[in-house]
């Protein structure tokens, strides 16, 4: 069983920067994609990034391309989100996700992490 668990999140002003953090154990973490969605108040999860087993291959939602990086460290079970230029708009709970396939359908992954809230005030 693999756990994920996501940290870094907060409140920052707008065009300011966070890097979340998603640690993941008990699994094989290089076997698995890896990626990012988020959700805000009433809304649906939406994709933001992902990433493939090793790294090189990166696919970002057009809301964030430019501004986030999503990258991973597998020697450290730890995949990241680089948010840069944040806007009001990204406020959300941040979820990363592992799976088999790099797709941006979260029905595709099979793990997730508890989320952390990211608050952007403008």
């Amino acid at each position: 069983q693999v756990q994920l668990v996501e940290s870094g999140g907060g409140l920052v002003q707008a065009g300011g920067s966070l890097r979340l953090s998603c640690a993941a154990s008990g699994g094989t973490f290089s076997s698995f994609a890896m990626a990012w969605f988020r959700q805000a108040p009433g809304n649906e999860r939406r994709y933001v990034a992902t990433i493939s087993w090793s790294g090189g291959d990166t696919y970002y939602a057009d809301s964030v391309k430019g501004r986030f990086t999503i990258s991973r460290d597998n020697a450290k079970n730890t995949v990241y989100l680089q948010m840069n230029s944040l806007k009001p708009e990204d406020t959300a709970v941040y979820y990363c996700a592992a799976g088999t396939r790099w797709v941006p359908n979260p029905d595709e992954y099979d793990y997730w992490g508890q989320g952390t809230q990211v608050t952007v005030a403008s």
